[in-house]
Order: structure tokens, then sequence, then C-alpha cells
């Protein structure tokens, strides 16, 4: 057989974090443990009935066995748009404002395909999702770190930033609520950024994820919210987290029509559309009763407060978060981050995931998903406190 060279785009690539995760709990579970998994950020119940109704009663109909329409079928983004005025009072173009995207993930890399070329600058948070990594890298790019340090509410001090890479920089990326940090932000820091980006012809390109989940008395402000903000950014949003439906791949890209415009041309080379009746779906999803995500976010605020009651009983100091379903955690004195997952996986059968996978700020942490019931955080963390680490 013959082994081909690969590409130098392919090559740049950073190893998936996520995918060495799953390898290392897989390799346990093979051999006979029963492994907590805690790394992951992959909700643990169903997609609401009403939603997979929405589904069927789509897949049924003839005409959405054809080819889907190249940037999607207006239906859904106009549900885009009515979500996002009822949501966060922002109107939307439902043909120029709106890309409809093959889950978040996708939209992340996607963008920088869209706007850097070999040498620009990406300004990413750091610790932050290592996706955004891959599409810099795709395109000979190159990285500037946003320390997101605790002393600062983990949002990146622009007071940091030189004025030669402000220069150079084409694009930024954020993320807020914050993964892997659990941390918040308010709209006077998006005020902050508009400005800063607009001063320096920056694409800001907020990463609204977890946007649904607050454990405070305030909503999670848009990006898009904040004056001139459409002028100078997007905001990609996910299905995945809000309406537990990670597996159906299916999110959208929503701000400056120019960007909104290169993502749409990109797609049309890469794909011919979504499946119309998981479009269909998830226009159901937006538009319809939201009981099932004020659920969800009730779910998640019992499961944090589980998670840091036993946190407290082992000794384990921590803050508590207060948006997405994660917690950021130190790992004890004396070990990094690697060496205390790799521990707690092998003696106590816990995964977690280290920070040191987030980048270079994340050294010293680890992050914990709430995407286990009550009892399940329990029993984890009681395994994490039977090792006598803190």
């Amino acid at each position: 057989m013959i082994k081909f060279s690969a590409s130098k785009a392919i090559e740049r690539l950073p190893s998936q974090f996520f995918a060495k995760q799953e390898k290392a709990v897989l390799e346990r579970k093979n051999l006979g443990r029963d492994i907590i998994n805690f790394s992951q950020g992959s909700p643990d119940t169903k997609t609401p009935e009403h939603i997979v109704e929405s589904l069927k009663e789509a897949a049924e109909d003839p005409n959405m066995h054809r080819y889907s329409p190249f940037q999607g079928f207006r239906f859904y983004k106009e549900a885009v748009c009515e979500f996002y005025e009822r949501e966060y009072g922002v109107t939307l173009d439902p043909d120029e404002e709106v890309c409809v995207l093959f889950g978040g993930k996708g939209g992340l890399v996607e963008v920088s395909q869209c706007l850097l070329d070999e040498g620009d600058v990406a300004l990413v948070p750091d610790p932050g999702y290592p996706d955004y990594w891959s599409g810099v890298a795709l395109q000979n790019a190159l990285m500037h770190p946003m320390p997101l340090q605790e002393e600062h509410q983990f949002l990146p001090n622009y007071n940091d930033l030189t004025k030669e890479t402000l220069e150079k920089a084409k694009v930024m990326f954020l993320n807020y609520p914050n993964n892997p940090t659990g941390a918040i932000c308010d709209t006077s820091f998006f005020d902050e950024t508009v400005q800063l980006a607009k001063e320096n012809n920056i694409c800001v390109v907020h990463d609204f994820a977890y946007g649904a989940f607050s454990f405070t008395d305030q909503k999670h402000p848009s990006f898009l919210q904040s004056e001139g903000a459409k002028d100078v950014g997007i905001e990609i949003y996910t299905l995945s987290k809000t309406y537990n439906m990670a597996g159906w791949r299916i999110g959208f890209a929503v701000g400056n029509r120019s960007v909104i415009k290169m993502l749409n041309v990109l797609q049309d080379h890469l794909y011919v559309s979504l499946f119309g009746a998981v479009q269909k779906a998830a226009a159901t999803a937006l538009t319809s009763s939201q009981d099932e995500v004020k659920r969800l976010r009730e779910m998640y605020l019992k499961r944090r407060d589980v998670l840091m009651e036993e946190a407290k009983n082992i000794g384990w100091e921590g803050t508590a978060p207060d948006g997405s379903f994660f917690a950021w955690f130190p790992a004890p004195k004396g070990m990094s981050s690697q060496q205390f997952a790799d521990k707690v996986l092998l003696e106590a059968d816990v995964c977690v995931a280290p920070g040191n996978g987030f980048g270079t700020y994340g050294e010293g942490y680890v992050r914990l998903g709430l995407v286990h019931d009550e009892e399940t955080i329990r029993k984890g963390m009681q395994r994490i406190g039977s090792l006598n680490l803190f």
C-alpha cells in the first residue's frame, strides 16, 4: 500500500485534544474500568420531544429528500432572526446577516479560512477552545494569545496588546460564557471590544455556545447587543447545548454582512446545506416554547451546586462558575494539570480535562463538565477525594 504524504496544511493542524481524551477513556473502559468522564461537554439528556417530533414530521415530506438550497432554507434563517429579536432585541436580515452552519465548530474553523492569509495574526483566548487554533493553522496564520487570568475575572486585558500586535491582527476570538473557565462578561466588556475592533480593523468572532446557561440573576448578553457590533464582527451560535442537539450538528453565524457572505461562499463549495428536516426541527427549537431550555438551566445549576458542595467536602477549593456547564478548578499544589489528570484517571477512574490542553495559561487548572446526574457527580468527586490530594 502506498503511504501518501499529507499536505502542509494537514501537517500544521494541532493534535485534536478532545480526541486524545476520548481515546484515553476508551482504553480504560476496554480494561473493564468504570470511568466517570468529566472531561467532555456532550449533553447527557435527550433532545426535547417536540423537536424530535418536528424532525419526524419533516422527514415524511418528499420535498425534504431533495438537495436543500445551498445556503439553507429561508424558514430556518427567519427562525434565527425571530430568536435573536425575542431573546436579545437584535434585528437581523435573514438574507444578508445569517449563515447556516454545520454546527458551531465548523463555523469557528471556516471563519479563519475566510479572513486570514499566511502570516496574518489571530488573537485567541488562552485558555480557550482548542478548535479556534485549527482554522488558524490551516491558513498558516499566526496566533497571539490573550491571557485569561483569575485576577482579571478571566477576561482579556486589552491594555496588554501592543500597537504592533493590534496592527497585525485580523481576527479576535472571544467566548462568553467561557469554555473552559465558566467565566462571564457584561455588556460593557463587549462595548470596549467593539471600540477596540473599530480602531484597529479587527473582526470579532464571538462564540456564544453557552449563552442560554446563566447561574446568576442576569441573562448573558449577546455580543451583537453592543452598539456597532455588527460593523465589526459576528456571533456563532450552536443548538447543541441550548436544545440538547449535539449530535444534530446545526448552528448559525449572525452579524457582519461581509463575513456572512464569505462564509456562505466557502460553504457553497464545501456543502449543499443541511438535511432540510434537521433545519425544520431547528426552526421549531428556536421559535417554540422555551420551557425545556429553562429546565436545562435549572438542572445544570443544581449540578453545579452539588459539584461545589462535594469539592468543599474533599477540601478542593474552586470558584463556582457563573455560566456554561463547566467548572475550572486548580490542580493540587505540586502537580501539573496533566499529572493530576493522569493520576485521577489511573487511580480513581475519573477523567478530567487538563488545563494545558486549552493553552499555556490553562496550566495549573483542570476542567470538569456538568454532564452527569447529581449522583454520578457526587460519586466522581468522592473518588477524587479518596486520593487525599488536597
